[in-house]
């Protein structure tokens, strides 16, 4: 192996063995007490150490960066206390995670390193988000994220190197290439002759490196980091190297030829390194002795306190405080000050809000396809991006991922961000981001994700099943997410700017078949509706209605034609945080309840709000809960079929059944 000092001296390239050296150490240690029974599942990186380690040392410290399971070089290289990484590796309280997450899925913003999650090619569009944050501040920045060879066949490495490129982000993109997959050889992982050809197909740079080199690795990603900076432009790199043990200690290695062990054994990144340092001089055997000693007892230090932590007390309160960070609901101003007299339509609330938070908040992006010039598909956003400039109201490729795990990595840097998904169906494609990185990071890794997506939903359009869904379901068992669904315009604009001004994940839903069907009076200065707020509708003593979005407007109808019926309609008006207080209140006063959705009857929010109401106020009830809901199949296209399918059609018959009971 041929090392090029390129301008450094004895001093740092020494200092870059110990760097090098010293997560090499700590995994052979931890292989020890793997076999001892004292620690659990390792994933370990013996063999690609340089890929790591020479990346970090490349990059600033304060630029992002997303690793994956075999990458402790990045966590050493960052400073990280060495004893307290034993305790997260034990799943202590006084770890990076406290206790709630194993080996490397942690990150820390203080070593801004962002945590990853099982699913590797997701982390890829974070990266995009951080380099979109050092962009628009001009800020001389890039950021990195790692793959593996295997990560690059997924949709996400599509998306993230897409957006990359679109929008001139400075972003490195590094392909740890140990030529598995787990046990899949690359052989069976694609057909191009090199993965780094990909580059050209995204329109970016790439180069093909020897990972083992810590040398060249460090050397390549200094002069790609100043290449992404200076021209505001992203860049792939491909490591050649090989893992020396399995996916997993667990999994072994009998599915790699022995051949290719004493092949890759022969290029050693750290014998290797080491063999040149002691051939030029650079470094004497004792010197080199005195590293290993000085290691070693640094790391039995560290361990000793590792392995000492007293067993985690449990405490029920704080696991449920930390799925979100905090925050206070408050009225914000802007610089207007206006009256408002005539009604607003429902689009036009929601129109309002995101001008008047792009105002407010000068960290605010918006994103999402056609949101620009064009407007939006419902011309939500119209204007918006001549008043505040298409770096702030943003175009994007047809990539709901990586725009979703963009918006994660702006909010990294403090930005906020409100993702429009053109339908609320679309939001499939972007799942994974939201249900296990934005969901979940805050109760991982204390790292707020301050995110709301825009939902456009419903039926009663005639879309038919792909444009029409009601799937908020899909995301109300997920903890760690707030979900808001407006009826009117005054909840439409206040819940909006609460949804934004909150850094937690909301997704925030907005019925299609109300933008322009509906009106009412809005302040016209900004003010929020505090999540997590049922409202009373109508008063009511015969029964009790609980309901939201298109649902309020059904059942207010109804009571309407039907005057000799006391009816209580309750609009939920937020789904997590459910109003428990005003849902058990309601009950108390009516004793009847009908649980109103458009949403299909099973597994939807209805059946939860039937339980809990059923276990916590039984002794109310003087009929049973009763759920009217839409079919139990996808929407239908044609007006007449819609109409059965939805809720509406059978909330006659509903209603005068509980009535009867």
């Amino acid at each position: 192996m041929q090392f090029d000092k390129k301008g450094l001296s004895n001093e740092q390239l020494i200092n870059i063995y110990r760097s090098l050296l010293f997560p090499r150490m700590i995994e052979e240690k931890m292989l020890v007490l793997l076999r001892q029974g004292k620690v659990g599942k390792w994933f370990s990186g013996i063999g690609q150490e340089a890929i790591s380690v020479g990346a970090t040392l490349a990059m600033d410290s304060s630029e992002w960066i997303m690793p994956l399971h075999r990458n402790l070089g990045v966590f050493t290289c960052r400073g990280m206390s060495l004893e307290k990484l034993f305790l997260q590796w034990q799943g202590s309280k006084d770890g990076f995670s406290k206790g709630r997450e194993r080996s490397f899925h942690f990150g820390s913003k203080e070593h801004h390193i962002a945590g990853m999650i099982s699913h590797l090619g997701p982390q890829l569009a974070l990266a995009d988000g951080a380099a979109l944050a050092y962009k628009l501040r001009n800020e001389k920045k890039a950021a990195l994220a790692f793959t593996g060879d295997g990560g690059t066949s997924e949709g996400d490495f599509h998306e993230a190197l897409n957006l990359a490129a679109v929008w001139d982000l400075p972003v490195i993109f590094i392909i740890e290439n140990n030529g598995y997959g787990l046990s899949t050889p690359t052989s069976e992982q694609y057909r191009c002759s090199s993965l780094v050809d990909k580059a050209r197909g995204y329109g970016m740079e790439g180069i093909k490196i020897d990972g083992n080199n810590i040398l060249e690795v460090y050397d390549t990603v200094k002069g790609v980091r100043d290449y992404c900076i200076q021209n505001q432009k992203p860049y792939l790199i491909e490591c050649m190297t090989f893992r020396m043990r399995g996916h997993e200690e667990a999994s072994g290695v009998k599915y790699v030829p022995t051949e290719l062990f004493d092949e890759w054994s022969k290029k050693d990144p750290v014998a290797c390194y080491e063999e040149w340092l002691l051939h030029a001089n650079i470094a004497s055997v004792d010197e080199i002795k005195k590293i290993n000693e000085e290691l070693k007892l640094t790391i039995e230090a560290a361990l000793k306190a590792g392995l000492s932590f007293e067993k985690n007390e449990v405490n029920i309160d704080v696991e449920l405080s930390d799925l979100f960070a905090p925050y206070t609901y408050s009225v914000q101003q802007t610089k207007q000050n206006t009256e408002r007299s005539t009604p607003l339509r429902f689009i036009d609330a929601i129109a309002e809000a995101l001008d008047q938070s792009l105002d407010i908040h000068d960290n605010l992006v918006i994103m999402g396809q056609d949101i620009a010039g064009y407007g939006g598909a419902f011309k939500v956003t119209e204007g918006l991006s001549e008043k505040y400039g298409t770096h702030r109201v943003r175009n994007t490729p047809l990539c709901e991922s990586a725009v979703i795990g963009a918006a994660l990595g702006l909010s990294l840097e403090g930005f906020k961000s409100v993702v429009e998904m053109q339908f609320a169906d679309f939001v499939s494609v972007g799942f994974n981001q939201i249900v296990n990185n934005l969901a979940k990071i805050h109760y991982r890794w204390g790292q707020q994700a301050d995110v709301v997506i825009r939902m456009p939903t419903g039926a009663g359009v005639g879309a038919g099943p792909f444009h029409s869904q009601s799937n908020e379901a899909w995301f109300f068992h997920v903890p760690g997410l707030k979900i808001v669904y407006p009826s009117n315009p005054s909840d439409a604009k206040g819940l909006l700017m609460a949804a934004i001004n909150d850094p937690n994940p909301v997704l925030y839903f907005e019925h299609k078949a109300l933008y322009r069907s509906i009106s009412g009076l809005v302040e016209a200065e900004p003010f929020e509706v505090e999540i997590g707020k049922a409202r009373t509708v109508r008063y009511g003593e015969d029964m009790s209605i609980i309901t939201y979005g298109a649902g309020v407007h059904w059942a207010t109808e109804y009571r309407e034609k039907h005057e000799e019926s006391s009816i209580e309609i309750i609009d939920l008006r937020t789904l997590m945080p459910l109003d428990y207080d005003a849902i058990k209140h309601t009950v108390m006063k009516t004793n009847r309840v009908l649980i109103l959705h458009e949403d299909n009857l099973t597994g939807g929010i209805g059946a939860e709000i039937s339980a809990w109401i059923s276990e916590h106020c039984f002794q109310y009830l003087d009929a049973p809960v009763m759920r009217c809901a839409s079919l139990d199949t996808p929407i239908p296209f044609a007006p007449e079929l819609e109409n059965q399918y939805l809720a509406k059609f059978r909330l006659e018959e509903s209603i005068e059944k509980l009535l009867s009971y």
